[in-house]
């Protein structure tokens, strides 16, 4: 049995403006079968008392769900050590989300990662993903570990 997802949502302070950002935390054990609640329950509460179009729904599940599957993998790859898990943290704006995704493995080179469109490489299975997540999402950024990704999307 694998442990529980962990979820909170933290508001901003009483004096903020009314456009402060609320915080959506989500704590999820490193399991492939954990990512559709994980990806449904912050959908939930990034899209509260809005209605996203289909194509904002669609693009933040994906792009949510792939790197998801990523940090997961990555953090989990190799180490055999029990209890590694994967963080999430969505930051509400009024018209954007700005998702974080970090894990616990050794990261990697963002940069280096071969174009999965291009001849030489279209049979490979690596980069697909971070492929997928920079053509659905507005924005993205790694950290310098290349363990934590950052992907803004819009909330309409």
């Amino acid at each position: 049995m694998t442990a529980p997802l962990r979820f909170t949502v933290r508001r901003s302070p009483e004096d903020a403006a009314e456009t402060g950002p609320v915080c959506v935390l989500l704590d999820l054990p490193c399991d492939l079968e954990c990512i559709e609640e994980a990806v449904e329950l912050l959908a939930l509460h990034c899209f509260a008392g809005r209605r996203p179009g289909q194509r904002t729904a669609f693009r933040f599940r994906v792009a949510l769900a792939e790197a998801l599957a990523n940090a997961i993998r990555a953090s989990d790859r190799g180490t055999g050590e029990p209890g590694r898990r994967v963080g999430v943290s969505a930051e509400l704006h009024l018209e954007t989300v700005r998702v974080s995704v970090s894990d616990q493995g050794d990261g990697f080179d963002p940069d280096a990662l071969p174009d999965p469109t291009l001849p030489d490489t279209v049979e490979r299975e690596c980069g697909r993903g971070i492929f997928l997540i920079k053509s659905l999402a507005d924005h993205v950024e790694f950290n310098d570990r290349g363990n934590i990704i950052w992907m803004t999307l819009p909330r309409s």
